[in-house]
């Protein structure tokens, strides 16, 4: 018997409503949670931030903005694996004896070792040949090509251990994954004023310390995500070997298509810092980087509460109910709004602070980023609903095409309006290849499943 989709459980409407209560608790909680973090991160972020610029200068924090965006550009480095652990997770009944997840874990820690290594390796080549103030361009300061080196072994190092993240959000236990990155600011905090106070000189390699504090997260999120469905990530773990016995499952079904799509983001939307290196000087690069630093408070909130409905509409899929993600959209676009609108009130006050008057944020930069979150929130309930292989295969065409799309607007936009040109480049970008395409096979899926369960 087919089961009717959510929207015509009448009869149980006591216990859809408490059902719906529970999801937009854990949404809320999570949401809560990042920006109790983000207000901490956020202060911490703003000291740190100051300590560089009055210690090291501006040139210092441009390449530290610039080095410590380097993971944005690698979403791809899982190799799409993000999207089978948390799928897999989330439609388990029971993931601490379900061989399916054991057997998910273990293939995706062989790829992800590999895929790590792979980086590593290349990270090590370009320094060998130099190559890193070729690609990163003049915000680069002497000596950062080795910097540059370091930040992305550990970077490739760190990547195995991302899988606990995964499997947590799999849980529906986002809201511990994002307490989890409360470490993260201190411990560059940390790092920063203990070589302000001990005179070491170390402006140059200040990014490399956002690196580390990755790693230390990391390893919390995967001790807590092994103890949460013990002893699943042990024998994962001890499998990895085993390649003859314990061969693992197919995964690349649903990997492809969210790698083609995390080769293509990076490009379109995290080469901003990259394109202001090359088209403009490092005064221009620190305004993008204080203002990505502040509206960011406000896109990784957005981002954490999005993430918290992926396993809500994997779990909805597994039990052939149907949620639609239309009314989550507008909330969030309406939130996202909001807190984009007082982010640009308070950042004149906010960047001053940073920087002790020394850099400006312009309105055309406060718009454009307004703009650019306010597309992003509305993207997020839409895209989290599109995480089976039909909605991940349906993105994959408009993310590719939103590429030239982004950068060629950011590019000819930073001649135009400096450092505001990648933010609205971006959010024109997001909005016609990726908030428009998705609305529309939304609309049709929605359709499609409901005639199917009459």
């Amino acid at each position: 018997m087919t089961t009717p989709p959510v929207e015509t459980l009448t009869p149980r409407r006591g216990g859809l409503m408490r059902r719906v209560l529970s999801d937009w608790h854990v949404v809320g909680t999570t949401a809560g949670m990042k920006i109790i973090v983000m207000g901490l991160s956020g202060v911490l972020g703003i000291i740190t931030s100051r300590l560089i610029i009055q210690n090291y200068g501006v040139d210092s924090y441009a390449q530290y903005g610039l080095l410590a965006s380097l993971p944005a550009l690698l979403p791809f480095a899982d190799l799409g694996i993000a999207a089978v652990v948390i799928n897999t997770v989330a439609a388990s009944a029971d993931p601490r004896r379900d061989e399916i997840v054991r057997r998910t874990l273990t293939s995706a820690l062989r790829i992800l070792l590999a895929s790590g290594g792979v980086i590593v390796g290349i990270s090590l080549l370009l320094f060998a040949t130099s190559a890193w103030p070729v690609i990163l361009g003049d915000g680069l300061l002497p000596g950062g090509n080795l910097v540059a080196a370091l930040c992305l072994v550990v970077f490739g190092l760190t990547l195995p251990l991302s899988i606990g993240a995964r499997v947590l959000v799999g849980l529906n236990k986002n809201p511990s994954q994002v307490g989890v990155q409360a470490v993260i600011a201190p411990f560059i905090l940390l790092c920063v004023g203990g070589s302000v106070v001990l005179g070491i000189s170390a402006g140059g390699v200040v990014a490399l310390f956002s690196y580390l504090a990755a790693t230390l997260s990391a390893l919390l999120c995967l001790a807590i995500a092994a103890r949460s469905i013990s002893p699943q990530v042990g024998q994962a773990v001890r499998n990895v070997p085993r390649l003859r016995s314990d061969p693992g499952v197919r995964i690349m079904d649903t990997a492809g298509p969210m790698l083609i799509q995390m080769v293509a983001l990076p490009v379109a939307m995290q080469t901003d810092r990259i394109l202001i290196s090359h088209r403009a000087d490092g005064n221009t690069l620190a305004q993008y980087n204080l203002a990505f630093q502040l509206f960011g408070i406000v896109l990784q909130t957005i981002s954490a509460a999005g993430v918290a409905l992926w396993p809500l509409y994997a779990k909805s899929r597994a039990e052939g109910q149907i949620r639609s993600p239309a009314r989550p959209a507008m909330v969030f676009f309406a939130l996202g709004l909001l807190m984009a609108l007082v982010m640009a009130a308070l950042s004149p006050w906010l960047s001053d602070i940073v920087s002790d008057g020394k850099i400006e944020l312009d309105w055309w930069l406060l718009g454009g980023f307004c703009g650019f979150v306010a597309v992003q929130a509305l993207k997020y309930p839409i895209g989290m609903y599109m995480t089976d292989k039909r909605g991940l295969r349906a993105q994959v065409v408009p993310t590719v095409l939103m590429v030239p799309v982004s950068v060629g607007l950011s590019w000819w936009l930073i001649g135009v309006v400096g450092a505001a040109g990648p933010a609205i480049g971006s959010a024109v970008a997001v909005a016609l290849c990726q908030v428009l395409p998705m609305l529309w096979f939304v609309s049709r899926d929605l359709r499609r499943r409901r005639a199917d369960a009459i």
